[in-house]
C-alpha cells in the first residue's frame, strides 16, 4: 500500500516568495576571534546602504544565561541594548555599523535555549514525549533565529559564535542545515570565515586549514557558499584558485579580508571586492541602488587626517583587556573623527593609583574619564583620580560608578563627610552618599535584576548637559544597581555640585555636573551605548571639545 504524502512527519516547506526575509549565517573556522562581527556588520551595513531593511544577531554557544554575570576578561564587555538585554559585545558593532538598535531578540545563548525548553517541558508542553537536542533544542533555536522576520526585515544576518568542530556549536549547526533545507533556493546561505596562516619559513600562505574547516562544515551537511579568509598579505590568484577548488567555491566567492588599519575599513575593502553583489547574487536579490559610502569615507577621511591630538586618561579596573571598554574606546573615535581630532587613551589601572604617585600616573593628560565596573577593587584609586581632575580642572566625564566616584569624593573632600561611601562598597557606612535602589532591596538573583535599558532624564534649565544636548528631555540606557541618595542631594547643591538630571518619574537622580569647573560632569547612565559612525554621541562630542581647549 503506497505511503499518502499526509502520513509523511517531515516535509519539506513550499519555496518562500521572494518578499519573504532572506538568511545569511555566518560561521567560523580554524581559530576563533577572526573578526565574525566586524565582517557581519560590514556586510549589513553594504547591504543597508543598497536599500535593504537588515539586522544582524548572534548565536554565543556558552551556557550563560547572557554575558551580564560574566567578568568583562571573561568575554569583553556587556553590551545593553534599548528594551533592557544585556548582550556580547558584537551587538555594540552591529549598531555602529548599522546605526539602528537592537534587540533581546538579537542575541541568544544556549543558556536561553535550553532554559526555555526546559521550562516548557516543565510545564507539560512536550506531551510526555522524551525531550532531546533534535528536535527540540534544534527547534527553539530555528524559532529564535526566526523571530526577527516579525519586523519584516528583508535580510538577517546570523552570526554563530566560536568555530566549525565545538562541541557547543554542534546544535546551532544543525539548525542551520536544517533551515537550509525548510528555507529552499535562494533563501539562505552560508559565509564562512577562516584564516589562512602565513609561513614565514616557507614564505606562502597556507591553505590546507580552511580546507579542513570546510570540510568539517560538509560533514555536518552544510556547504558554505562564500568563504572570506582573514590573512596578513594578499592572496595570490593560484591560492585563491586553489581554495576555490578544494572548498567547492566560486572562484569570485572566495572575498579576502586583509589585517587592516582599523576596522572602519573593512566595509569599503569588501566593496572593492563586490561582496555585496555575490550575497545577493547568491539570494537571488535585485536592486539598481549601489551603496553610497560617501558619508563613511569622509568619516575615515577625518579619523585617520587629524588636525590635533588629546591623550585621555582611562581609568578602570580591567584595563588589561581593552575588549572590557569596547563602546567607550569606539565612541571616542566616533566623537574624535567628527571634530578631526585623534584620541589617544592612557590606560590606567585604578589599583595601582595613591597618594604618592597620583601626579606622575596623570601628569600631562588632557582629560579623564572614570570607567564603570563593580565590585570595590581600585576603589580609593578612581577617588584619588576624580579628586586630582576636581582640583587641578581637568576635564572628568564619570560614567555609572564613575558617576557615584565623583559623588564619593566629594563627598568626603569637600563636604567633609570623611567615612561617605557607597554602600556597595561598605555595608555599615555612616554616610551612605551612594545607596541601594529600593526595588533592588530583596533582590537575590544578580543575572538581568538590574535597572537596565532605557530610561528618560529631564534636565534642568541652563546646565551644561541641556546645553549639550539641546534638550530637556533625553533617553539613555541604564546598567546599574545603586543610585545617588537623595537625601544629600541639597547639601550638594549648596555647595555648587548639582543634581542636573533625574528621571521623571522615579525623581532618582540622573547626572552631577560642577560649577566652576571646565567639564566635570558624572552621568549615572552609559552613552557610550547610543554613539555610532553617523551619530557620535553630544556628550562624547562635547568632552571631546573640553579637552581639546581646556
Amino acid at each position: 500500500m503506497p505511503i499518502k504524502p499526509d502520513s509523511l512527519t517531515l516535509r519539506k516547506p513550499k519555496l518562500m516568495s521572494k518578499k519573504q526575509t532572506k538568511y545569511i549565517f555566518v560561521t567560523g573556522g580554524v581559530t576563533s576571534s577572526l573578526g565574525k562581527g566586524i565582517v557581519s556588520a560590514s556586510l549589513g551595513l553594504l547591504l543597508k546602504q543598497r536599500g535593504f531593511n537588515v539586522t544582524i544577531q548572534k548565536l554565543d554557544p556558552y551556557i550563560n544565561i547572557d554575558p551580564g554575570t560574566l567578568n568583562p576578561y571573561e568575554h569583553g564587555e556587556c553590551y545593553v541594548t534599548e528594551d533592557g538585554a544585556e548582550t556580547d559585545l558584537d551587538l555594540g558593532h552591529y549598531e555602529r555599523f548599522l546605526n539602528s538598535p537592537t534587540s533581546q531578540n538579537n542575541n541568544v545563548t544556549t543558556g536561553k535555549i535550553y532554559q526555555t525548553v526546559i521550562d516548557k517541558e516543565r510545564k507539560g508542553d512536550f506531551l510526555g514525549k522524551t525531550v532531546q537536542v533534535i528536535p527540540h533544542i534544534t527547534n527553539e533555536i530555528k524559532r529564535r533565529i526566526k523571530i526577527l522576520a516579525k519586523k519584516n526585515y528583508d535580510i538577517i544576518i546570523t552570526e554563530i559564535g566560536g568555530t566549525v568542530g565545538d562541541i557547543e556549536s554542534l546544535p546551532y549547526i544543525e539548525s542551520v542545515r536544517q533551515l537550509k533545507w525548510e528555507l529552499g533556493e535562494h533563501n539562505s546561505m552560508v559565509i564562512h570565515l577562516t584564516l589562512l596562516p602565513f609561513l614565514a619559513a616557507s614564505g606562502e600562505l597556507k591553505t590546507k586549514p580552511s580546507q579542513h574547516s570546510v570540510r568539517q562544515l560538509m560533514e555536518s551537511g552544510i556547504q558554505a557558499d562564500v568563504l572570506v579568509c582573514r590573512t596578513e598579505h594578499k592572496i595570490p590568484k593560484e591560492q585563491r584558485a586553489k581554495l576555490a577548488q578544494f572548498c567547492n567555491v566560486s572562484l569570485e566567492n572566495v572575498i579576502e579580508c586583509m589585517d587592516l588599519e582599523t576596522i572602519y575599513e573593512v566595509p569599503l575593502y569588501l566593496q572593492k571586492q563586490d561582496f555585496d553583489d555575490v550575497v545577493l547574487k547568491t539570494l537571488n536579490l535585485k536592486t539598481e541602488q549601489e551603496a553610497d559610502l560617501k558619508n563613511w569615507k569622509e568619516f575615515l577621511k577625518k579619523y585617520k587626517h587629524p588636525k590635533k591630538t588629546v591623550e585621555i586618561a582611562l581609568i578602570g579596573k580591567y584595563v588589561k583587556l581593552q575588549d572590557s571598554y569596547k563602546s567607550i574606546t569606539e565612541s571616542f573615535i566616533h566623537a574624535g573623527a567628527a571634530q578631526e581630532t585623534e584620541v589617544k587613551i592612557r590606560w590606567v589601572y585604578s589599583g595601582d593609583l595613591l597618594e604618592d604617585n597620583i601626579v606622575k600616573e596623570l601628569k600631562g593628560v588632557d582629560g579623564m574619564l572614570i570607567a564603570p565596573g563593580f565590585g570595590d577593587r581600585g576603589i580609593e584609586g578612581k577617588i584619588l583620580a576624580a579628586k586630582y581632575a576636581r582640583e587641578n580642572k581637568i576635564p572628568l566625564l564619570g560614567i555609572c560608578l564613575g558617576m557615584q566616584i565623583m559623588t564619593i569624593e566629594f563627598a568626603r573632600n569637600v563636604l567633609n563627610l570623611s567615612q561617605a561611601n557607597s554602600v556597595e562598597f561598605d555595608t555599615g557606612t555612616p554616610e551612605p552618599v551612594i545607596a541601594l535602589m529600593e526595588e533592588q532591596k530583596n533582590v537575590v538573583e544578580k543575572g538581568g535584576t538590574m535597572r537596565l535599558g532605557a530610561w528618560k532624564c529631564t534636565l534642568k534649565n541652563g546646565s551644561k548637559l541641556s546645553e549639550i544636548y539641546g534638550s530637556r528631555t533625553i533617553s539613555e540606557r541604564h546598567r546599574h544597581r545603586y543610585e545617588f541618595n537623595s537625601e544629600y542631594k541639597e547639601i550638594f547643591e549648596k555647595n555648587n555640585f548639582i543634581a542636573s538630571g533625574t528621571n521623571p518619574e522615579t525623581d532618582l537622580v540622573e547626572t552631577i555636573e560642577l560649577k566652576d569647573h571646565p567639564f566635570y560632569i558624572g552621568v549615572q547612565y552609559h552613552p557610550e551605548y547610543k554613539s555610532t559612525v553617523a551619530n557620535p554621541h553630544p556628550l562624547f562630542s562635547a568632552f571631546i571639545k573640553a579637552v581639546s581647549t581646556k
